[in-house]
């Protein structure tokens, strides 16, 4: 067999998951399109394993390796994105992107008061001293 039919075929995956990792907003199609990215880089290994009749099969040794690291991917990024889904209930990519900007934004007051912030940081360094020191005072 040539090599080539394996390779232009690679090549066709890689092609597709690229483009859905670029083009799509839901995040559980973007890890569907790394999965195809990393299965055309196994269709390769193996490919050239067989071509350069390696004696270590270092190819089929590689794409085994690349599977197991691709099922915890798949299971951290699933267990990321559930989580995402129940606390914002969306797993639209460019709406967390958005959610996140405008949560930074809207816990910023506009105008902040420098005084105000430095006694409060002050204050929350020497909490404790602060409280022994109301402590006695009472006392």
């Amino acid at each position: 067999m040539h090599l080539a039919y394996p390779a232009v075929l690679a090549v066709l995956l890689f092609c597709t998951g690229l483009y859905g990792v670029l083009a799509r907003r839901n995040a559980i199609l973007v890890l569907m399109s790394v999965e195809l990215m990393l299965n055309a880089v196994n269709l390769n290994l193996v490919a050239f394993d067989v071509w350069l009749r390696d004696a270590l099969h270092g190819g089929q040794a590689l794409t085994l390796f690349t599977i197991a690291i691709a099922a915890a991917e798949i299971g951290i990024g699933l267990a990321i994105v559930l989580a995402v889904y129940r606390n914002r209930g969306s797993s639209d990519i460019d709406s967390l992107r958005d959610t996140a900007e405008t949560d930074d934004a809207e816990t910023l007051p506009d105008e902040v008061d420098a005084d105000a912030v430095r006694d409060t940081t002050a204050d929350q360094a020497t909490a404790p001293a602060g409280k022994a020191k109301k402590a006695e005072a009472t006392a």
